[in-house]
């Protein structure tokens, strides 16, 4: 079986990869294993001096990973520069905090010792998807090989490429060769993996459905998980907001990646005294977005990272309209080169339609008119998602008060959109997964919270 990487843009079929043989599939499984007996021992301080290297290659070869992420699945390339950026400022930061982290904790009891140690857990299976080639992977593996776990990679077929790029880019770096495989494979075969008794946990960042069933098989297993699913983030523009900065900010959000982020904008909930001015001014924005190649700099919107991926989104466009929601803008499939979708906004929104229950992958924006309060936080939380959020206010208590008391999401920005950060921890709630990624907690995720406690 063969697995294809195809340019979004042109059509053209970029590359033919052959999925992993079982013998080879056995060997990397137990060189993992085998190199993490090693890896776990080596002292941190030498984990860092590596990702520092590996930070140092990215920004050497950033021209190079940002044309191959941006022909692999479509995206601009100012935003693949941008990406390979942040995953040299995620090595950079675990250089800086990563030893720091790894240090045990004394506890006052009445033992002569009693502390908390932090040890890896083993081999480590990510299961990665096309959206975010590599800054996804290395969200996760940057924190995890800093901790002495290995790490194996499947990535989505679509962006093999960049699979086998991430892999060859840690090896001339300087990591003992199994602290970081990739292997090709198609989703199907991935449940072999994780029953493996040589991997000892799971992290899948993908959609809700696929995180259940990986959920399920670890489940069956006893095998720890980290799960970042589906999102579909509101955005509540209050009375009082800046709405040049809210239309702005929304905009941004909902069109980066052309739309194709877990994380990404995608209900826009706004009060009444606010809605017309906002929706004019976001509209305008949406409109601006210029279709092109996107290897252009000109270009300011991308194409989907495939044919398939965008009748799904074009079909739930199409049944969102069938049900009564307005189509104010976009809500078509254009006659031109390359898997574009048009900025879309779709208003009159309601329960029940596609719109208002599934995560709309592409760049659609439903937004809604509220009257208070309350009813943008209940319509906000009426989701099975709970991933991001955004508030958009000039009154710091009301800021404050939503995002600590009354959104239900892992991260709520504050007149902003919702972003990563390695500084901060990443997650969600409901079917957006669990666990967290990044910060402190990402790196602490995947290892045993080993309790020291007795008498000399």
């Amino acid at each position: 079986m063969t697995l294809q990487s195809v340019n979004p843009y042109t059509g053209e079929t970029l590359n033919t990869y052959q999925k992993t043989g079982d013998e080879e599939l056995n060997n990397i499984l137990s060189l993992a294993r085998d190199t993490f007996y090693k890896w776990k021992n080596t002292e941190p301080s030498e984990r860092a001096s590596l990702l520092k290297n590996t930070a140092d290659i990215l920004r050497k070869r950033k021209d190079e990973f940002a044309r191959l992420i941006s022909t692999e699945m479509g995206k601009l390339i100012t935003e693949a520069e941008g990406e390979v950026e942040k995953c040299a400022r995620v090595c950079e930061y675990y250089v800086e905090n990563g030893v720091d982290f790894l240090q045990s904790e004394s506890i006052s009891t009445e033992y002569d010792v009693s502390k908390v140690v932090y040890s890896p857990l083993g081999t480590i299976l990510a299961i990665m998807p096309w959206n975010f080639p590599f800054w996804q992977v290395f969200r996760f593996a940057i924190p995890n090989l800093m901790a002495g776990n290995t790490v194996i990679l499947k990535h989505a077929g679509n962006v093999s490429g960049c699979s086998l790029a991430i892999s060859s880019l840690f090896q001339e770096a300087g990591f003992y060769e199994g602290c970081f495989s990739s292997v090709l494979l198609p989703g199907k075969d991935t449940e072999k993996l994780i029953k493996d008794s040589r991997i000892a946990a799971v992290t899948l960042t993908g959609s809700t459905g696929a995180g259940k069933k990986v959920a399920e098989i670890s489940g069956h297993y006893l095998k720890k998980t980290v799960l970042e699913l589906g999102g579909s983030d509101p955005y509540l523009i209050l009375n009082d907001a800046d709405i040049d900065l809210a239309a702005e900010k929304c905009a941004a959000g909902r069109l980066l990646n052309a739309g194709q982020s877990c994380i990404g904008a995608k209900r826009f909930i706004v009060m009444e005294g606010v809605y017309d001015e906002f929706t004019a001014k976001f509209r305008k924005k949406l409109e601006d977005a210029k279709p092109g190649d996107p290897l252009e700099k000109s270009t300011t919107l991308a194409p989907l990272a495939s044919t398939i991926g965008r009748e799904d989104l074009h079909r739930q466009v199409e049944d969102s309209i069938k049900q009564g929601a307005e189509c104010v803008l976009g809500g078509y499939i254009p006659n031109s080169q390359g898997a574009f979708y048009p900025p879309t906004i779709l208003t009159n929104v309601k329960p029940g339609m596609p719109a208002y229950e599934e995560e709309l992958f592409g760049p659609v924006a439903s937004v809604f008119k509220v009257t208070s309060e309350k009813e943008a936080v209940d319509l906000a939380n009426d989701t099975v998602f709970g991933l991001g959020a955004a508030v958009f206010t000039s009154d710091k208590n009301t800021a404050e008060k939503l995002a600590t008391e009354e959104l239900d999401a892992g991260s709520v920005f504050i007149n902003d959109f919702v972003k990563s950060d390695p500084r901060l921890p990443f997650g969600g709630i409901k079917q957006s997964g669990y666990g967290r990624e990044l910060a402190l907690h990402g790196l602490r995720e995947f290892m045993n919270i080993k309790t020291i406690a007795g008498n000399y």
